[in-house]
């Protein structure tokens, strides 16, 4: 009698026979054809497919079948297909299959010298269970991928593009396999998919923003000048996909511009969406507002927003079909406008782990507008811009750089000006900036000199209206005190919970429309596109970006001249509120440039003098404090970092633990409801809005006291500590963590 066939399987059914278990090779071939199609939007579909094709080939063993029917031994089912990639393809792509397939479940790993687990090398030589010969069979491997001959290599970032085309399949790879995945047992409970992505197409959008856009006066006053600004931009849109430049001055009207031109832009040239990449989440929730009333009827469905204070319900009305799509385009940005935070979309431009790197490929093809491009960290910069450079080359994406402040990032044949390994070829949108910024200018900016806090309270009283911002908490804390007890007193500070301040600038606005006295105190979170208006700013000496930021919260809507609309800045005379250490750089910066444009500070050619100057005085190494770039070229093919660069690319360093402040009545009820949670991922989004980030040594501090203490320490550990003594909350000043009175508090009883 012939041998029994021995059938093999991907994923199996509980209590079901398995005749309606997911056979092995239908999941590899679909995962292959996913992971092809995704791979194709930057050249490498055979890449994609041969990634599919082997990321399960360890399944093909008697271990692994013997745990889908229960037994509950450890298979590695990964290591297998890596090994064969090396095997059967060229040094190079093999390589590259190898870190994609070994990592399919675990993240990217080191290809040695690993970190916290084993390197890629440790996992090839490692023992594994034996694979059967039926994958031969079953399989066929595609020809040897190659890279598209459009495909611009540079030679001093060789291994860096090929660390990025790695983790680019990585994403088609670990997408494809989780929703062949998700979709087979979503067949099985229902009998349907999960719908995913969808919606309106980018000419439907583009129709709505034109309806939009045509109800607006462009005949008189500034928006005649925003209209003359929106066609010249619109009209470059045919130019062909790379890096370019917006400059237009706060009140330009460049939100839309931008998402007008990213349309015309993305529908010209084929390419499937526009993202946002926003420095702040505040702006990021006013824009995407922004966006979803301008696309009229597709906005609600059209704008995802992906970023940790985000409201999943109040978008969808609480509706759980809709809410459950809305999360799973999440997870792989399958959306036409998607709008993020710049930790969100850089920090994920460097990530390992498989959640992290879904979306990677749906950023090919794409217009990728930076708002306030500025803000992108020093420390962090060269590898930043060497990314964002990457997918302008060979990704099909477009970057734009969106900022009335525009740093100086363009590499040129003049060496006194150029940023070495910047943007080349960059093509400005905007019509003649200087002249849009002279058309602009709404504000009259100096500098007063040095000021002890008595002379601020004085400037503070000398108008009605009036915001000072200043560079610490501390001082934003003690100066508010000064005036506490004045009319139209107000207090703005990270050490209060996102919804408190939310409730304050409420108030604030509303006091401004109405005229009455105004008098505002805050750190530097209020220039984050805060939509106020005030006939005077004061701002403590910082970075001029800082200052062009603080000039936009003056005479933003144009009610006075420029003249009567000033900015002051001002050094502090008390020695303990200097700028901190990483900001007092940005201050000397700004200090030497205003020796030199004093007339006029946030003029272009003063902008472009900061920025030269800034990263001069960083130098190259300065500006990758971590050295990434050389790690990755020194690694070279066999010892890519990919685990190391997850870990050193943070563009904030946080020692910082949450507190949770049961600030009103949402709060209380998504605090009462960790108690029936079993996982806690919505309910921790809408706790975001009721967190106060604290200092390590705070945090100690207040633990130690017992003035916090964790929710649900049985299911959570310590991942939600609840302030349990309101009395360190304070409805003007927010959370005290430093009051040596409680510190004391070990003979007192919370």
């Amino acid at each position: 009698m012939p041998p029994e066939t021995v059938h093999f399987y991907a994923h199996s059914l509980p209590e079901v026979g398995k005749q309606n278990w997911q056979a092995l090779d239908d999941h590899l071939k679909c995962v292959a054809e996913m992971a092809a199609t995704r791979a194709e939007r930057f050249g490498m579909a055979d890449a994609g497919y041969a990634a599919g094709l082997l990321h399960d080939l360890g399944k093909y063993s008697v271990p692994f079948q013997r745990r889908l029917e229960g037994f509950p031994e450890r298979v590695d089912h990964s290591t297998a297909g890596a090994i064969i990639a090396k095997q059967q393809f060229r040094k190079g792509v093999g390589d590259l299959l190898a870190y994609c397939i070994a990592g399919h479940h675990a993240g990217l790993a080191n290809g040695r010298d690993s970190g916290e687990r084993s390197s890629l090398d440790d996992r090839l030589n490692a023992e594994i269970p034996a694979i059967d010969s039926a994958w031969q069979h079953a399989l066929t491997l595609p020809a040897e991928p190659a890279p598209p001959s459009t495909f611009t290599q540079l030679p001093e970032r060789a291994f860096f593009q090929l660390s990025f085309l790695t983790r680019m399949l990585f994403s088609c790879l670990v997408d494809a396999d989780y929703i062949d995945t998700e979709t087979f047992y979503a067949r099985h409970e229902t009998g349907l998919t999960h719908p995913r992505g969808g919606g309106a197409s980018l000419k439907q959008l583009r129709k709505a923003l034109n309806e939009h856009l045509e109800t607006f006066d462009t005949e008189k006053g500034i928006n005649r000048l925003r209209g003359h600004i929106l066609r010249e931009v619109r009209q470059k849109a045919d130019t062909k996909p790379g890096c370019f430049t917006l400059t237009v001055p706060t009140g330009g009207g460049k939100t839309l511009a931008s998402l007008a031109f990213a349309l015309d832009h993305a529908i010209a040239h084929g390419m499937d969406r526009i993202i946002y990449v926003i420095p702040f989440t505040s702006i990021v929730e006013q824009n995407a507002a922004v966006f979803r009333h301008a696309l009229g009827q597709y906005g609600a469905e059209a704008v995802l927003e992906h970023h940790s204070t985000f409201e999943a319900e109040k978008t969808t009305k609480g509706d759980k079909t809709s809410l459950d799509k809305l999360k799973r385009d999440s997870e792989n940005w399958d959306a036409p406008i998607i709008v993020t935070t710049s930790v969100q979309f850089l920090e994920s431009l460097f990530a390992a782990k498989t959640s992290r790197c879904r979306k990677l490929h749906n950023i090919a093809r794409s217009v990728v507008i930076l708002d306030e491009a500025q803000t992108m960290p020093l420390p962090l910069l060269r590898p930043s811009v060497a990314a964002l450079d990457e997918l302008a080359l060979n990704y099909h994406t477009s970057i734009v750089l969106c900022t009335a402040t525009q740093p100086a990032l363009i590499e040129t044949d003049d060496p006194e000006h150029s940023f070495a390994g910047g943007f080349k070829n960059v093509e400005e949108l905007a019509p003649h900036p200087k002249e849009l910024y002279r058309d602009l200018q709404r504000v009259t900016v100096r500098h007063i000199g040095s000021l002890d806090d008595a002379q601020l309270r004085d400037e503070l009283l000398a108008v009605e209206q009036v915001l000072c911002i200043v560079n610490n908490r501390r001082h934003a804390r003690v100066l508010y005190e000064s005036i506490a007890d004045q009319p139209g007193a107000f207090h703005l500070t990270t050490a209060m919970c996102a919804a408190h301040r939310r409730q304050v600038l409420h108030h604030i606005r509303e006091t401004l429309k109405e005229g009455k006295p105004c008098r505002v105190v805050s750190t530097s979170l209020i220039e984050a596109g805060v939509d106020v208006d005030f006939p005077r700013v004061l701002r403590a000496e910082a970075g001029l970006d800082s200052i062009a930021q603080a000039a936009g919260r003056c005479n933003r809507e144009d009610k006075r001249s420029a003249e009567e609309s000033e900015v002051r800045i001002f050094a502090t005379a008390n020695e303990e509120w200097a700028p901190p250490p990483e900001l007092k750089q940005f201050a000397q910066a700004t200090r030497e440039v205003l020796r030199q444009h004093s007339h006029d500070p946030l003029a272009l050619e003063a902008i472009d003098a900061y920025f030269k100057l800034l990263y001069w005085q960083q130098g190259a190494d300065q500006l990758d404090k971590h050295q990434l770039l050389s790690l990755i070229e020194k690694g070279r093919l066999d010892g890519l970092p990919f685990e190391t660069l997850e870990k050193k690319f943070r563009l904030i360093d946080n020692n910082q633990r949450s507190v949770i402040i049961p600030f009103d009545t949402d709060a209380s009820k998504a605090i009462k409801e960790l108690a029936f949670a079993t996982g806690a991922g919505g309910i921790a989004r809408k706790l975001q809005l009721y967190t106060v980030q604290v200092p390590y040594n705070g945090f100690r501090a207040l633990e130690k006291v017992g003035a916090i203490a964790p929710i649900e320490r049985d299911k959570f550990n310590d991942q939600f500590m609840l302030l349990v003594n309101e009395d360190l909350y304070d409805n003007a000043l927010g959370l005290n963590w430093s009051d040596p009175t409680f510190m004391r508090a070990e003979s007192l009883q919370w």
